[in-house]
This record gives structure tokens, C-alpha cells and sequence, in this order.
């Protein structure tokens, strides 16, 4: 409270009660231990999701230096241009009582950090962070190893706390509002990208800050699952998979896959996206506590490889969610690693023959007994009036 009664007398906006919750001060103290444990002095974490999550404070990269610096063994503290001071305080940042570090445009901020830091072993630094960065700092601390710094954070990032859970189930819903829109929008005549412009605008009216991803892949297209939108005219009998997703205002990331038909859809693509439905359906239901994440794609794999279609799944099961569409866990053969409560991430098996393709895609949150999915629109198979 003093920090943002100060912050107020300085005249910057204080932070809502929500954002508060959902970067809260204990964070930095839990990722200076995970640095401890990871055999890492200190943590260096430039723009990008793992500043965010331990500050709040988002903004995007530039020629200019920001960067949190976390000693494993002391305080804390952000280096920010001078310019930038406004935005930083105005950010959940500034309600954390972390020191913040201005520099001015004739100063080198890598040497400001180095020599508040000292002479350390091992540092981690962001996973994202420009390899210009990474030289500098390279420069700055002569005989420090370099390490990325997910191998401290990955742990405390993959398990979502209550308000982070409640910050995807935003998103889910938002998502899934925009999906109860598209039937409207497929029609024969207009083109994918036609389609996808007007899913994209719904994106943010349905109360996301930024569209992050539209694919609208139509015929033959709907087989190449990162299929962008192109200049293909719909047409009757079309199968249509449409995976869209963006960003809240909160940071948190939505993502959601459904797959339509215009008009009657050929016969061996219903068959197969009943097998597809079955298989998303196993994998939901085999997310528990304890399970390995290869066994969630397992799941999904079984239905289809017995129905013959196991050559035309093509990709992982799901990938986590939370500050970044796509981070740990990696739900994908190889993975034994056990699912916990709190884990968020997709669960999208898709089957893609080459005339057409399916993919269903939800978003899913481990409990203690079990799962609850976040994306609620239906996952029957939707067939257009063409």
C-alpha cells in the first residue's frame, strides 16, 4: 500500500485490485529461490513474458535496455530508461516496492547492471531476450556463464495460481464468443482472408487487448494445421477449420480451435471427424494429477490410430498456456513429466487426410481429481447453410 500511495503522490495511476492479485509481490522472492536451486546467482530478464510475470510491467522491446535484475541472494531491482519512468510505475511494477533504476540516454545500462550485481558465476537470462542483449551482458560480466532462465521460472510459470486461472477462463470465454459468431461469416463467395478480418475485429470487441492468431483454412487447405488465410474463395461442402486466439487486457492468452462444414460435408470427412470428437474427448478425460503428459497424447492417439487415420495426426496434443500462447507443459510423446493442479494448456488432436482436415482444440486446467475445460462452445460439428 505505501508503495502505491507514493506512486499516487507522483502522480502515476494506481494498480487495480486484479492485476495486484494476479502479479503478486511474492513472486520475485519464489523465482530468487528457483534461481538458487537452478545454480543461477541471478536472474537478467528483459521485455517479454518473464518480466511480466514477475512484475506485471508489459512493454515491448527496443533499442533501449530494461531489464529486471533478481540476485538470487538479495534485492531485487529494474532498470528502465528515464523516459519510460511513467510507465513503469503506472504497471503492477510499481506497487511491488522493487527499486527502480532510471538511466538517461548517455548512460550503458548493461555496465549499470554489472556493477550493482558484482562479479557472479552463472546468470539465467530471459529465454526471449535479443542476442545483442545477450552479447552486451556477455561483455559486461567477463567470466559469468550465461543460462537461460526458464530452467528457474518454467517450474513456477507452468502451475497457475487461482487468478491466473481465472484470467484464462476470461480468455476461454471470450474466445468462445467469437466462435459462436463465425458460422455467420462462412459463406460461399467470400474469401479466407475476407473471413478472417471480421473474426479478427471480434477478437478485440469480445474484450481482448490484441488478436493474436486467425487461421481460417477452407478445403483443401483445412489439411496444413498452420495454414495462414489466403485469397481461397469458400464454397459449398468446404470443411473449414477455424484456430483463433489472442491476449486480455490481464496478460493472459486465449486459444481455440473449432472446425465447421458449408453445406453437407463429404461423406468420409464426418466419419472421421466422429473418430477425431471420440479421441479429443479420451485426451480431456485422461488429465489428472500424477499422469504423464505423453499419456494425454497417448490418449488422443489411440481412437485414431485404431480407426486407421493415425498417419494423418500430425502434430502434439497440446502445449500450456498462460502469459504465452505456447510454453510448458508440452503435452507430446517423450514428455513424461507428471501433470500437477494449476497446469493450463490445449488438448487439439487433429486428423488432416489432404482433401480436407479437423482439428478440436480446448483449452484444459488440471484440478486435484481430474480436469475442467475453458473453451465451452460446441464441439459437435457445425454445419453452415451453404
Amino acid at each position: 500500500m505505501a508503495a502505491q500511495a507514493g506512486a499516487a503522490q507522483a502522480g502515476y495511476r494506481p494498480v487495480d485490485d486484479e492485476l495486484a492479485d494476479l502479479y503478486p509481490a511474492d513472486r520475485l522472492a519464489a523465482a530468487a529461490g528457483a534461481a538458487a536451486r537452478a545454480g543461477l546467482d541471478a536472474l537478467l530478464l528483459t521485455p517479454g513474458p518473464d518480466l511480466r510475470y514477475l512484475t506485471g510491467y508489459d512493454t515491448h522491446q527496443t533499442e533501449r535496455l530494461t531489464c529486471l535484475a533478481l540476485p538470487a541472494g538479495g534485492p531485487a531491482f529494474l532498470v528502465a530508461p528515464r523516459l519510460e519512468l511513467r510507465s513503469v510505475h503506472a504497471s503492477p511494477a510499481g506497487a511491488l516496492g522493487l527499486e527502480i533504476v532510471p538511466w538517461d540516454e548517455t548512460d550503458d545500462p548493461y555496465r549499470m547492471v554489472a556493477q550493482r550485481i558484482g562479479h557472479l558465476s552463472a546468470v539465467g537470462l530471459a529465454d526471449q531476450m535479443w542476442a545483442a542483449r545477450v552479447l552486451r551482458f556477455r561483455d559486461a560480466l567477463p567470466g559469468t556463464r550465461q543460462g537461460v532462465a526458464s530452467t528457474a521460472l518454467r517450474g513456477l510459470r507452468m502451475r497457475k495460481t487461482p487468478a491466473e486461472v481465472a484470467a484464462l477462463r476470461e480468455a476461454g470465454r471470450a474466445i468462445d464468443r467469437v466462435h459462436a459468431q463465425v458460422p455467420g461469416w462462412l459463406r460461399p463467395g467470400r474469401t479466407e482472408r475476407e473471413v478472417a478480418v471480421d473474426i479478427a475485429g471480434a477478437i478485440t470487441a469480445e474484450g481482448h487487448a490484441t488478436a493474436d492468431f486467425v487461421i481460417v483454412a477452407s478445403g483443401p487447405n483445412a489439411a496444413r494445421p498452420h495454414h495462414g488465410p489466403a485469397g481461397r474463395v469458400l464454397a459449398r461442402g468446404d470443411a473449414v477449420v477455424v484456430d483463433i486466439g489472442g491476449t486480455m487486457p490481464s496478460g493472459y492468452c486465449s486459444d481455440c480451435t473449432r472446425t465447421y462444414a458449408i453445406g453437407t460435408p463429404p461423406s468420409d470427412f464426418a466419419r472421421y471427424y466422429q473418430v477425431l470428437k471420440a479421441a479429443q474427448e479420451a485426451a480431456c478425460a485422461a488429465v489428472r494429477p500424477g499422469v504423464p503428459a505423453e499419456a494425454v497424447d497417448a490418449a488422443a492417439r489411440e481412437p485414431i490410430s485404431a480407426a486407421g487415420y493415425g498417419e494423418y495426426f500430425v502434430h502434439r496434443t497440446g502445449h500450456g498456456i498462460g502469459l504465452e500462447t505456447h510454453e510448458d507443459p508440452y503435452i507430446v510423446a517423450g514428455n513424461a513429466e507428471p501433470l500437477e493442479p494449476g497446469m493450463a494448456f490445449s488438448v487439439e488432436p487433429g486428423i488432416y487426410p489432404g482433401p480436407h482436415g479437423a482439428r478440436i482444440e480446448d483449452i484444459v486446467v488440471c484440478t486435484d481429481d481430474g480436469c475442467v475445460r475453458l473453451n465451452n462452445v460446441t464441439r459437435e460439428l457445425v454445419i453452415v447453410d451453404g
